[in-house]
C-alpha cells in the first residue's frame, strides 16, 4: 500500500522513496511499513471489512487503556485473540500462486477445510453453553462436556488447519477456508478462556482440579501462537519454543542439572495460558505500553512526521564526509526507538539510506552494515527504545523513568561508537559529503522543527511523573493536533488510517511476545532458570568475568533470530536471575542481559538486520553482518563496564557520572579507531592498533586509574604513530 511518488519535470531520481527537486530532497513515505512477501492484499468488500476491524482492534485498545479499563487477564486474552484473527485473515501460510500457476493449487485443502469448520464451530458452540451453565449457578462444567463436546473438536480442528494452511496456495487476493479453521478456533479459545477464567475456577489453575478444557484451550492456543509466529516473525522463535515445550516432559529423562521431577501434561497446561506464562509479563507489556506506542509510532507515520525527521537528518549531516552514512545513524536511530524492530526499521529506513550510501562511496557491506547497526541501535535509544524499557519494568518492578534515564550514557555510546567508525571510513576512503544542491534547505525545514513536539511532550509528561499510558496518549493526540498546522494535516480519513496501520504494525509483536510468553512459563514451572542460575554461580566461583561472558553467549544465542522484545524476555528469564545471585544490582544484570539480546540482531550467523540490510544493498548476507558487528563492536564490550562502573548507568554522583561519560566517550573515539585502523589522518599499523584498543578498554571502565592509564596509551599510540608520519606534525 505504499504510495506512490514520481519524480516530476526537473526532479532527479536518487532511489527508492527519494527524489530532488530545486529547492530540496523530498524524503516520502520513509517509514511505511513494508508489505510482507506472504502478507495478502484484499480488494472490495473484504478490503473493507479488514479495515474495519483492524480500526476497531486499534481503537478498543486506546478506550480500554483510557477510558474504561478491563479485568486484566480478560484484557490480555481479547487483545492476543484480536492480534490471531487479524493476523490469520492477513498473513497466508503458504506462498502465493504465480500467474503461470492460475489462481489456485492444492484444491483439495479446501474441501478438507470446509470439513474442519463443523468441529471448529461445533467447539465455538460449546462455549457459548459453558456460558448459560455458568449464569444458571454451575460451579463446574462437566468433564464429559469439556472433553468430547470442546477439547478434541478444537483440538482437531486447530490441527488440521494449520496442517492444510502449509499446502493452501491462492491468489494473493484471495482468503483462505483453512485459515477461516484457524479464526474460529482462536475465537473458541478465547470465549472459553473467558467463561472459566471469569468464575472461581480460574483459582484451580496448576492443580489436579483445574477444568479439564483449559489445557484443551490452552493447548490449541499455543499451536496457533507458534504457527502465526511462523508466518510473521520465522522458525527460530518457534523451533525454540518447541525445544523448550519437549523440555517440559523430557526434562525428568535428562541427566545434570537440567533434570526436574516433571509435570503433566494437565497441570502444565492449565498454566501456561496464565499470567505464569502467555498472559504474562510480555503480554502484559503488549497489551499496554506496546500497543500504545505503536498507535503513536502510526499516528506519527500517518502526519508524515518520520519524511521530516528523515529530511531534516540530511539538512543537518548530509554534507559532512560520508553524509548519508551519518544521516542513517540519526534517523534510523530515532525511527528504530518508536518501531521496536531491528529488522523492520533497516526495510523501511534502509531502501533511502542505503542507495545513497552506497553513491557517495561505500562499499555495499558498508552501507548495509551501518544501517543495521543504526537501527539495532534504535533498540537501545531512550525514552521508549523499542519495547525493552517496558518489559523491563515489567520484569523488575523498577520504575520506567530511572530506566530510561539508566539508558542515556550506554545509547550515547553506541551511536557515539557508529558515528566515530563511519566517519573514520569516509576520511580512509576519502569519501565525500553530498551537495549543497543535493540536500534539503535546512531554513525550510527550521520553520516546521514544531513536528518534533510529540516527542518532547512525550519525554516531558514521563518525567513529569505522568503514567506510561496517560503520557503515550498525550504524545499520540498531540502529533495529530501538530499535523493541522503542519502541509499533511490529518483528517478523518487519516486518523482512521493510523489506526488501521497500527493494527497491522502490531501483529507481529503480539504474537511474538505471546510466543515468548510461553518459553517464559516452561522456565518458570519447570524451574530451569533456577537450575541455570546456579550453574551461573558455579562459574562466578572461579571468575566472574568468566560467568559474565557466559551469560553473554547465552544471551545472544537466545536471541538469535528472534526479535527483540522476544529476545530480552527470554534472557531475562534464563540469564538475569543467575546474575542478580552473583550480587549484581537487578539494572545492571537486566542492562547487561538487553544489550546481548538486541545486539544478537547483527551477530553472526543469524543477524536479522544484517540480512535484511544485504537484501537492500545486494551484498553477502554474511559478510554485511560480519562488518556490522565491528562496527557495533561497542555494544559488545560497554555492558562488561556496566559491572565494573555503575555511573554509565547514571548509579552514581553527578561528578562520577559527567567524568565516566567524557572518559567513556573517548574510549568509544579510541575504540572505534582501533578496530578500523585509522587513527591521526592517517592508516594505524598493528601495534598502534592494539594499544588503541588497550587504551579504549581503560578508559571506558571508568576508574581513576584505569582513566590514567588508558590516557597513558593513547598517547604512547600518537607518539608512535607521528614518528612513523612524520608530516602529520606540521598538519
Amino acid at each position: 500500500m505504499t504510495k506512490e511518488h514520481f519524480p516530476s519535470e526537473g526532479e532527479q531520481p536518487l532511489a527508492e522513496n527519494l527524489t530532488i527537486n530545486e529547492d530540496h530532497i523530498l524524503a516520502h513515505d520513509v517509514d511505511e511499513e513494508p508489505v510482507e512477501a506472504n502478507r495478502r492484499l484484499f480488494t472490495g468488500w473484504l478490503l473493507k471489512f479488514v479495515i474495519m476491524l483492524a480500526i476497531a482492534y486499534s481503537v478498543f485498545h486506546l478506550y480500554t487503556l483510557n477510558v474504561s479499563p478491563m479485568e486484566t487477564w480478560s484484557f490480555r486474552i481479547v487483545h492476543v485473540a484480536g492480534a490471531l484473527v487479524l493476523g490469520f485473515i492477513l498473513f497466508a501460510g503458504a506462498r502465493f500462486v504465480s500467474a503461470e500457476e492460475g489462481t489456485a493449487r492444492h484444491r483439495w485443502t479446501t474441501w478438507i477445510g470446509a470439513a474442519a469448520l463443523v468441529p471448529a464451530f461445533y467447539a465455538l458452540y460449546q462455549t457459548y453453553a459453558f456460558q448459560q451453565l455458568v449464569q444458571a449457578g454451575t460451579l463446574r462444567i462437566p468433564v464429559e462436556l469439556e472433553t468430547w463436546h470442546f477439547g478434541w473438536p478444537l483440538l482437531a480442528a486447530s490441527g488440521i488447519g494449520i496442517v492444510m494452511s502449509w499446502f493452501h496456495q491462492r491468489d494473493r487476493a484471495r482468503f483462505s477456508v483453512p485459515d477461516l479453521v484457524l479464526i474460529v478456533c482462536s475465537v473458541a479459545v478465547a470465549a472459553y478462556l473467558l467463561v472459566v477464567f471469569n468464575t472461581s475456577m480460574r483459582m484451580t489453575t496448576g492443580t489436579a482440579f483445574a477444568p479439564v478444557g483449559i489445557s484443551f484451550a490452552a493447548v490449541a492456543g499455543s499451536a496457533l501462537i507458534m504457527e502465526l509466529t511462523r508466518r510473521v516473525a520465522g522458525l527460530a522463535l518457534v523451533v525454540i519454543g518447541l525445544v523448550f515445550l519437549v523440555y517440559v516432559f523430557a526434562g525428568p529423562y535428562l541427566p545434570g542439572f537440567l533434570g526436574y521431577p516433571g509435570l503433566s501434561v494437565q497441570r502444565f497446561f492449565s498454566q501456561v495460558y496464565t499470567d505464569a506464562g502467555i498472559l504474562g509479563p510480555t503480554t502484559a507489556v503488549s497489551s499496554t505500553y506496546i500497543i500504545l506506542f505503536i498507535i503513536f509510532a502510526a499516528f506519527l507515520q500517518a502526519s508524515k512526521v518520520g519524511d521530516y525527521f528523515v529530511n531534516f537528518a540530511f539538512a543537518a549531516a548530509g554534507r559532512s564526509r560520508g553524509g548519508p552514512a551519518k544521516v542513517a545513524i540519526f534517523a534510523s536511530g530515532l525511527m528504530g526507538m518508536i518501531n521496536g524492530t531491528s529488522a523492520g526499521n533497516v526495510v523501511s529506513t534502509g531502501s533511502l539510506t542505503i542507495p545513497l550510501m552506497k553513491r557517495v562511496g561505500y562499499s555495499k557491506e558498508s552501507a548495509g552494515a551501518v544501517e543495521a547497526a543504526a537501527s539495532t541501535g534504535g533498540q537501545i535509544m531512550p525514552p521508549i527504545m523499542g519495547a525493552g524499557a517496558f518489559i523491563m519494568a515489567e520484569i523488575t518492578g523498577i520504575p520506567y523513568t530511572e530506566i530510561a534515564i539508566a539508558a542515556i550514557i550506554p545509547a550515547i555510546l553506541y551511536f557515539a561508537s557508529v558515528f566515530f567508525m563511519v566517519d573514520f571510513e569516509a576520511k580512509k576512503l576519502g569519501m565525500r559529503g553530498m551537495r549543497a544542491d543535493e540536500l534539503p534547505n535546512l531554513r525550510r525545514l527550521a520553520r516546521q522543527v514544531y513536528l518534533f513536539a510529540p516527542i518532547i511532550i512525550l519525554i516531558v509528561a514521563l518525567f513529569q511523573g505522568y503514567s506510561v499510558i496517560r503520557a503515550g496518549t498525550l504524545a499520540t493526540v498531540s502529533a495529530a493536533v501538530v499535523s493541522w498546522i503542519s502541509p499533511n494535516k490529518m483528517g478523518v480519513r487519516e486518523i482512521l488510517r493510523a489506526f488501521e496501520i497500527a493494527a497491522y504494525m502490531s501483529i507481529q509483536i503480539i504474537v511474538v511476545c505471546a510466543a515468548a510468553g510461553i518459553i517464559v512459563g516452561v522456565i518458570s514451572l519447570t524451574g530451569v532458570g533456577a537450575r541455570f542460575s546456579v550453574l551461573l554461580l558455579d562459574v562466578a566461583a572461579h571468575s566472574h568475568l568468566l560467568a559474565l561472558v557466559f551469560a553473554m553467549f547465552i544471551s545472544i544465542l537466545l536471541g538469535m533470530g528472534m526479535p527483540t522484545t522476544a529476545a530480552y524476555a527470554v534472557a531475562a528469564s534464563v540469564v538475569a536471575p543467575g546474575l542478580v545471585q552473583l550480587g549484581i544490582e537487578p539494572l545492571t544484570a537486566h542492562f547487561f542481559v538487553f544489550y546481548f539480546a538486541v545486539v544478537s540482531a547483527i551477530t553472526p550467523p543469524v543477524a536479522l538486520a544484517s540480512y535484511a540490510a544485504a537484501g537492500i544493498s545486494g551484498a553477502n548476507a554474511m559478510a554485511t553482518s560480519v562488518a556490522s558487528f565491528r562496527i557495533g563492536i561497542a555494544a559488545f564490550i560497554v555492558p562488561f563496564m556496566f559491572f565494573y562502573n555503575g555511573a554509565l548507568l547514571m548509579e552514581a554522583g553527578w561528578f562520577e557520572i559527567a567524568r565516566a561519560l567524557v572518559t567513556a566517550t573517548f574510549g568509544v573515539y579510541l575504540l572505534s579507531a582501533g578496530v578500523l585502523g585509522w587513527f591521526a589522518r592517517s592508516a594505524a599499523p598493528a601495534l598502534v592498533r592494539l594499544l588503541l584498543i588497550a587504551a579504549a578498554l581503560l578508559t571506558i571502565e571508568g576508574g581513576v586509574w584505569t582513566d590514567l592509564a588508558g590516557i597513558g596509551l593513547a598517547v604512547v599510540a600518537m607518539l608512535i604513530q607521528r614518528k612513523r608520519a612524520p608530516g602529520l606534525a606540521a598538519a
